[in-house]
């Protein structure tokens, strides 16, 4: 796994950038912006996707396959945290002694001099920013951003604005939110996770402590999450003259969530400074209203108008690979989410179980990491038996990390209380197909994993269609 060099000494012209693992949906998003900063950009990825046709039509060669001849005369490499430190192209840079860039040090470049808002928090960022920067756009502010996924209203995960403000999903997983001079911060909760890179609870909670306190302007943290709460009298003591605001469902939140509707899209109210505001979103689930709350709280932070503010989030219509349909066979609908911590698990279910009505939910469960699925087997199989009426488990999907021995699949399936509710299945099209006699019309299949589980949707639609013949 390749992290930030903080000792890496950037230029104020990067010249020619080329994006090692262009394809994702955080790289892609800073390569579009690269781009319209006016600087040459290539670009390289194992796969074709949406986001490299997107970039080809603005004019970016990409190249499918590492090799070493992609970097052709690139002055910077951008790279992520994905890579191995054995890849081709980031070798022949170390090589050439080109600059080096960790895709935060590139974001952290492009965000320089400006107004910035970073979203942090083991769940719920993304969907947070998205709220954040459909409302600034309602509200006319124009603002630049870089989400970590695509905000199905705009099409787009990034882009280049006219406003001071700056939006961006800061990412706590390897410490490179810390890179950011950040005005306006949002801690949507401190969950423990990525304890494979900070060793410990205690150095993963003071990660959020020194992110907030960097923030110049305005902090804005969670009433309800333990670890935030313990936080927020220290953070509030040392505030220097910036603003804390908290957000959530306590009863001394400076904007508190009470009325929360339990069916269909989520409705709400939010109280803030003696007066309530009501709305309902366009997506389902309480953690939605949550994220709402905060988002609300960052924009009358700045300075917004509190009906206008949540006027303008509720016109947000949610980002891909979040609670994503992808299509509806024999009734069976078939729908995709990025979950892959026991917490985003068992609130994307509990989403879904107030749109399902009468049907059931059926899991398609991709555990993530061999050492997040080492230390939350039991958290995983207790959210996914709670909230789901069966599941099927796949392999692990290791990303950055080798195999450790004897953890697989398995280590979450095994943990189930009844053995009758899972089924644990290494190959895909056994899976899908395995899916498919289970499922009755009215169901909801949805595929959990930030990893790659959103590609065996067209198997699992094949294999429910195939069944209509049986």
């Amino acid at each position: 796994m390749i992290k930030p060099d903080p000792t890496v000494e950037i230029p104020a012209d990067l010249g020619v950038v080329h994006f090692v693992g262009i394809g994702g949906s955080g790289m892609s998003g800073i390569a579009r912006l690269f781009v319209s900063a006016g600087s040459r950009v290539t670009g390289s990825d194992v796969r074709e996707s949406k986001n490299i046709d997107a970039l080809r039509e603005l004019g970016v060669p990409v190249a499918i396959g590492h090799d070493a001849q992609n970097v052709g005369d690139a002055d910077t490499l951008v790279v992520t945290g994905a890579l191995w430190a054995d890849n081709p192209e980031y070798l022949l840079a170390k090589e050439r002694g080109l600059t080096i860039l960790h895709r935060s040090q590139a974001l952290a470049w492009l965000t320089s001099g400006t107004r910035l808002i970073s979203v942090a928090g083991a769940h719920g960022k993304t969907t947070s920013t998205g709220m954040i920067i459909t409302a600034l756009l309602e509200l006319g502010a124009d603002p630049s951003f870089v989400n970590g996924g695509v905000i199905e209203s705009l099409g787009l995960s990034s882009a280049r604005g006219t406003g001071e403000l700056f939006v961006v999903e800061a990412d706590e997983s390897d410490g490179s939110f810390l890179l950011y001079d950040t005005a306006v911060a949002l801690i949507t909760n401190i969950d423990p996770d990525h304890l494979d890179h900070y060793g410990s609870l205690e150095a993963f909670e003071q990660a959020f402590v020194t992110f907030a306190q960097q923030a110049r302007e305005l902090v804005v943290i969670s009433s309800d999450d333990a670890r935030s709460v313990r936080i927020t009298p220290a953070l509030r003591a040392a505030s220097d003259g910036k603003r804390v605001l908290t957000f959530g469902e306590a009863a001394d939140a400076d904007v508190r969530l009470h009325d929360v509707g339990s069916t269909g899209p989520v409705s709400f109210q939010l109280s803030y400074e003696g007066t309530s505001y009501a709305a309902t979103l366009r997506v389902p689930g309480r953690h939605n209203a949550i994220n709402a709350a905060g988002a609300f709280a960052v924009l009358v932070g700045v300075g917004f108008d509190p009906a206008d503010a949540l006027r303008g989030i509720t016109a947000f219509g949610g980002t891909q690979r979040r609670f994503e349909l992808h299509g509806v066979v024999d009734g069976v609908s078939v729908y995709d989410d990025y979950a892959h911590h026991p917490t985003e698990v068992a609130a994307a279910l509990a989403a879904a179980r107030t749109v399902v009505g009468d049907g059931r939910i059926i899991a398609v469960h991709q555990p993530h990491l061999y050492s997040r699925t080492r230390l939350f087997a039991q958290e995983f199989a207790d959210a996914l038996e709670r909230y789901a009426d069966h599941t099927v488990v796949l392999e692990v999907y290791g990303a950055r990390e080798d195999p450790e021995p004897g953890v697989t699949g398995a280590t979450v399936s095994t943990r189930f209380s009844d053995a009758d509710r899972v089924a644990y299945i290494d190959d895909w099209q056994r899976a899908a197909d395995y899916t498919a006699t289970v499922v009755r019309p009215g169901d909801f299949v949805i595929t959990l994993g930030c990893g790659d589980v959103y590609r065996i949707v067209p198997q699992l639609l094949e294999a429910i269609a195939g069944r209509e013949s049986v």
